[in-house]
């Protein structure tokens, strides 16, 4: 049945009689937790605890600011006291009264909330009765706690506390403290067969870290060796290791987590010691598992990964620079280690476990020591495993490898292969995981400049996203996740500007290609050009020029003697004088050379231009008023010329034909005037 919160809500106050719209407006309706940072003083004279309680981070993402009830808990030597504080402000501060008094140099047995009692070594403490201090131990708040107190408070919370919430704050905070004394405590609790066993796996791997940092300091044997020996080695011989028995569940995981711890452990040289490089050795060689009930493969899954743990760049002997990775570059440890990975992985072939775990943790192994320089870094293998076929499990962590292989390398077939199956793989599930694992394991970085980052790939994907993989929902959306992965919102880098486009596609001339000038072209005689064949854009070809320019005075020379011939052909006849005015003249620039190059002065402004121009337009009202009397004359002269010529013939007709034959010495228009 499924019931909305309101409905929810006023079932509480039905049935209890409580309000809850305030509790449901601040924890259901509103995001963001609380963050509380306490720190304590112990006043002496007063017997008081000075507790001041901290909400700085309020400005951060996700981080409320709390107002209410807040439960601290003093465990003191005289049993457990619950104080209830009013929180207001950011900032509280309270004067808590101890019930007890310090008694460093006595023994006694303290009380515990279960109600138990147990005895405590006391001399680790200082004048204060406070053995450690808990921050809301109900969580009854949605909150995160941070408390400063002594590393002695802290070891005491860790043995002694039954909480397992408050045991694993104790282990986190002991990481801050390498001293012996922690080293005590976590050697204790993993021990203790009481401590629940996530407890005792996380002292485990606490104590790597704490004994890392004590490595100056560090004395006898590797830290965990001789809890794991008294755990599960043979009675007469504690180095090897007994046949295995599961039937205690606690005992199983602290047997996987204790060489998991171990392969962590480094000496002052940054390396695996010796003796860890032994051990885990050793736990291949003596493992047996013919008369367990149960399987080991996630045993032995563990014990590779140790292996892989336990590799580290320095262990690597140097290569020289260009030589390829051969055996006999590998250091004995790394050859040990390579041997046994490749004995354990073909075991696989023939007696495969459940869910194929060992092969892997050898393939993660393998890539491991393809990333820290062990093995020449080739994809072959995972291509392999990748493969339909294969197992799920392994499939995926062979893709896993091949996507930070390509990630590493930068080769765009690999990245192409897998794509490939992102695309086409008859596994639906493998599909998407395998986008998810590029989605959180990108090839390259958005914005960063990649011989990856191509057109294709975002053709490729955009493609994808919009129709190829229409079928598949899923996987369109998380292509759309590893599209704003790689680019964004923004355009693409590789991608250019359509503006730009159309300058990019260019093809650039080959200029070491030219020995020569480019050839001047010179005027052609004839008026028509000349039709030449088209030639093909792949097939154009370029004439090498001269080695010496032709000079410019006999370029000259020529033009000026090829342009009266066809100002000649073009003007023969003559021009029809009604189409033109008396005053008119030819255009600027017929049967005239135009200049060649530039020449000096060419654009120099003669002086006077401006008194010239006033000059011209003066003349030119005048010539029109000139014209217009000159046009009158003309039809007065017609007019007289017509006349004479009307007189001259009266007079022929009376004259003798004898007189027609002698011209006359003078014309007729002069012998009227």
């Amino acid at each position: 049945m499924l019931i909305s919160t309101n409905v929810f809500t006023k079932a509480i106050f039905t049935v209890t009689g409580k309000d809850m719209a305030v509790f449901i407006d601040q924890w259901v309706r509103t995001g963001g937790h609380a963050k509380f940072h306490l720190t304590s003083v112990f006043n002496r004279k007063r017997n008081t605890i000075e507790l001041e309680i901290r909400q700085d981070a309020t400005s951060q993402t996700g981080i409320r600011k709390y107002v209410g009830p807040l439960l601290v808990t003093l465990q003191e030597l005289d049993g457990t006291f619950k104080h209830n504080l009013q929180i207001e402000n950011t900032v509280v501060k309270s004067d808590i009264t101890c019930h007890s008094k310090s008694r460093r140099n006595k023994k006694k047995k303290i009380p515990l909330c279960t109600g138990e009692e147990v005895d405590m070594d006391l001399s680790a403490m200082d004048d204060s009765p406070v053995l450690w201090i808990r921050l809301d131990p109900e969580m009854t708040l949605l909150r995160s706690v941070v408390i400063e107190q002594p590393d002695y408070q802290w070891q005491y919370q860790l043995r002694h506390e039954r909480d397992v919430t408050a045991q694993t704050e104790a282990i986190y905070a002991l990481e801050r403290y390498p001293t012996p004394a922690t080293r005590m405590a976590l050697t204790d609790t993993i021990e203790n067969e009481q401590c629940y066993y996530k407890v005792r796996c996380k002292a485990a791997h606490c104590l790597t870290k704490v004994a890392n940092a004590m490595v100056a300091n560090w004395s006898g044997p590797p830290a965990m060796l001789t809890i794991f020996r008294k755990f599960f080695g043979s009675f007469a011989a504690p180095h090897i290791i007994k046949q295995n028995s599961f039937q205690n569940f606690q005992h199983y995981f602290l047997q996987k987590n204790i060489p998991l711890a171990m392969s962590g452990l480094r000496n002052a040289h940054g390396i695996c010691p010796k003796d860890v490089m032994r051990f885990l050795l050793e736990l291949f060689k003596y493992n047996d598992n013919s008369k367990n009930r149960f399987s080991d493969n996630y045993y032995r899954a563990a014990l590779v990964q140790a292996l892989g743990n336990a590799i580290t760049p320095v262990v690597s002997m140097a290569v020289q620079q260009g030589s390829s990775i051969t055996a006999d570059n590998l250091s004995a440890d790394t050859k040990s280690i390579l041997e046994e990975i490749t004995r354990v992985l073909n075991l696989e072939k023939a007696l495969p476990c459940y869910k194929y775990t060992v092969s892997v943790e050898c393939l993660k192994v393998i890539r491991k020591m393809q990333r820290f320089g062990h093995l020449p870094s080739r994809s072959t293998i995972f291509k392999f495993y990748a493969e339909y076929g294969h197992y799920t499990d392994v499939r995926l962590a062979a893709l896993e490898c091949l996507v930070e292989f390509v990630k590493a390398d930068g080769k765009m077939d690999d990245l192409r292969h897998v794509l490939d199956i992102v695309e086409t793989d008859p596994d639906p599930g493998l599909r998407h995981k395998l986008a998810l694992i590029l989605v959180k394991n990108p090839p390259f970085k958005r914005a960063h400049r990649s011989k990856l980052d191509v057109p294709e790939l975002v053709e490729r994907i955009w493609g994808n996203i919009n129709g190829m993989l229409s079928h598949d929902t899923r996987i369109r959306c998380d292509l759309v996740d590893l599209y704003y992965t790689l680019y964004g919102n923004r355009r693409p880098i590789c991608i250019p500007l359509p503006e730009l486009s159309g300058l990019m596609n260019l093809a650039k001339p080959d200029m070491k290609k030219l020995k020569g000038p480019i050839p001047r072209l010179a005027h052609s005689e004839s008026a028509e050009p000349k039709k030449e064949p088209k030639a093909s854009p792949c097939a154009v070809k370029v004439k090498e020029a001269p080695p010496e320019a032709t000079p410019l005075d006999a370029v000259q020379a020529r033009v000026k003697a090829e342009l009266p011939t066809v100002a000649d052909a073009t003007m023969e006849e003559p021009a029809k004088q009604e189409f033109f005015s008396d005053n008119s003249v030819s255009l600027p620039g017929l049967g005239q050379t135009g200049p060649v190059g530039f020449e000096p002065g060419m654009f120099k402004k003669e002086e006077g231009d401006a008194h010239g121009a006033k000059k011209r337009k003066k003349d030119k009202k005048k010539h029109k008023h000139k014209h217009k009397h000159k046009h009158e004359h003309k039809h007065k002269k017609e007019r007289v010329k017509k006349e004479g010529e009307t007189a001259s013939s009266t007079r022929d007709e009376t004259t003798p034909s004898s007189t027609s034959s002698t011209p006359s010495p003078n014309p007729p228009g002069e012998s009227m005037g």
